[in-house]
């Protein structure tokens, strides 16, 4: 799978682009603040449908405009033609001049991983990062996932609708806890299959870039312990009083754990790094191992915040891309880029809003 064309309209601080892009590895040069992660995060956008910055759509408009308009060719075993505009009054999203009516029609049809600064929050924020983190890749690998996640945050904030409710409707209260229960009891067998993979992938790769420094354990831990509508029944006084519901997928947490101990209270700031990169390789080795092929890496100015050596653990994942006729996209200034990787990329200069092939290196 690569992206064989990008086409941007009023995307950030592109008024147009069309770029052409063949597989391999792509190298996007410039100082801070020229549009480099702007093409990652169109990208992103795309596969995702949803910004790795965590802003809404009306950030992404450039400035004076009405909307954006995001546009790719992706080439895999079938070729996908993707379209998306976006305004504060009209959305848009086609798959080959087809509108999109089902998202579990659409996602899947590019995918990727992206490495950027705020993974750091996968370690050190709250929870909810990493819920979204092990969302996200069941998303990508389960077709259903995604329904059944939006199955349940529908029962969920209908419930808690009603929980603040002075008088509560208590049969429309059952009818909305057993559809919680349903959903949430699907979503919780999902994680719990995920989670030991993901943690054996994640290990190996904590030592390849720390080479062997801690033990990286991952714990999956949810609020439900056996009996999910029990449990829920056993609570019902306290969720009267806080006027929410306490137990469930939505309150799990995944465990990061560096010799056992909280790797967000205890570990170092180049090990908390360390481990949010990584968890991004596990998810790309992951996909890989499921699709059979790699997914498209995105890479904003990691690389140059990593010594030598930790760099060095990242290259065996960039090489088996290149191996397999993957596809990387890397931002770096001019000084900072990684020269260890060698000729055998496309360099291209990101100045004020536009791309520039580059030469090929002599």
């Amino acid at each position: 799978m690569h992206l064989a064309h990008l086409r941007l309209r009023d995307f950030r601080n592109y008024a147009r682009l069309d770029a052409d892009f063949a597989p391999g590895f792509h190298l996007l040069l410039g100082r801070n603040a020229q549009g480099k992660t702007n093409v990652l995060e169109a990208i992103y956008l795309l596969a995702t449908l949803r910004s790795f910055r965590g802003v809404g759509g009306a950030q992404m408009v450039r400035h004076g405009q009405a909307g954006y308009f995001v546009g790719a060719r992706v080439q895999s075993a079938t070729r996908a033609e993707i379209k998306m505009y976006w305004s504060a009054a009209e959305r848009r999203l086609s798959l080959n001049d087809q509108p999109v009516r089902k998202l579990t029609d659409y996602l899947g049809v590019l995918r990727v991983v992206v490495f950027c600064t705020e993974d750091l929050n996968l370690v050190k924020g709250p929870a909810g990062r990493r819920r979204r983190f092990l969302d996200l890749l069941l998303s990508q690998t389960h077709p259903t996932y995604l329904p059944l996640l939006q199955r349940y945050m529908r029962a969920l904030r209908s419930r808690n609708a009603l929980l603040k409710a002075r008088n509560v409707d208590e049969a429309a209260l059952e009818s909305f806890t057993q559809e919680l229960v349903t959903a949430g009891n699907q979503l919780l067998a999902a994680r719990r299959e995920l989670v030991p993979r993901l943690s054996a992938l994640t290990r190996l790769a904590y030592r390849r870039i720390a080479h062997d420094a801690e033990e990286l354990r991952l714990d999956y831990q949810p609020t439900v312990k056996s009996h999910f509508a029990a449990e829920l029944a056993q609570n019902r006084a306290r969720e009267r009083a806080c006027r929410t519901t306490l137990i469930g997928p939505h309150r799990d947490e995944l465990r990061l754990l560096l010799d056992e101990r909280p790797a967000g209270q205890f570990a170092s700031e180049g090990q908390q790094r360390t481990l949010a990169i990584a968890l991004k390789m596990a998810q790309a080795e992951y996909l890989t191992g499921l699709h059979g092929a790699p997914p498209i890496l995105l890479i904003d100015d990691v690389m140059g915040e990593l010594d030598a050596s930790r760099r060095a653990g990242l290259l065996p994942l960039l090489e088996r891309s290149h191996q397999a006729s993957g596809q990387v996209f890397m931002t770096c200034t001019e000084e900072n880029w990684p020269r260890e990787l060698g000729r055998q990329l496309q360099r291209w200069e990101v100045k004020d809003g536009a791309l520039r092939r580059l030469p090929e290196a002599g």
